[in-house]
């Protein structure tokens, strides 16, 4: 199988939990759930500070060769806490109980510095959020007007997907 960029990826296991799901429910398939990671707009980044407490905010981010990259600048919380402890969480979706499919990616953040890969996610940006969005890659890192920010990727240990509607479901992909 290859992802939206043409890349081999491997297939996770894919489970349903009948414990959370609608009687007669199926397991969304993880091309599904790959395709809404690829196009929503916000996603939810959680990390864990140095004292244990967590740290949620909102960002942008892009889906490329099986992970999600999404930059920060290097002295913001989401930084310093990954710098701690690379552990995290993203989370998107539709903020609405009867339709939608809401999606939780765990893994490890790692950070990006090779400058072909930063100039591919660059565009990526930029063509999926616009001009405003554009960054110039130098030094490891992106640039743009006047800040730097480093870029981490994140790729799936385990995802889960809530599936809402007339039909409600819990799917596990274990990669």
């Amino acid at each position: 199988m290859a992802d939206s960029a043409g890349t081999a990826s491997t297939e996770p296991v894919t489970e349903l939990d009948a414990r959370y799901s609608s009687d007669g429910a199926t397991p969304t398939g993880w091309i599904q759930a790959r395709d809404h990671l690829e196009n929503a707009e916000v996603y939810w980044l959680s990390t864990v500070r140095p004292d244990g407490r967590p740290h949620v905010t909102p960002l942008l981010s892009v889906w490329l060769d099986g992970a999600l990259y999404f930059c920060t600048g290097p002295d913001e919380r989401k930084a310093r806490n990954l710098a701690h402890n690379p552990h995290c969480v993203l989370t998107t979706g539709r903020n609405a109980l009867g339709e939608g499919l809401d999606l939780v990616v765990e893994g490890e953040a790692t950070r990006v510095s090779d400058h072909a890969r930063l100039q591919l996610v660059a565009d990526m940006y930029e063509s999926k959020y616009g001009s405003d969005w554009h960054f110039d890659v130098r030094d490891g890192a992106f640039h743009g007007e006047g800040h730097e920010a480093l870029v981490y990727e994140v790729s799936p240990s385990t995802a889960f997907g809530f599936g809402k509607g007339d039909e409600f479901s819990q799917t596990r992909w274990s990669f």
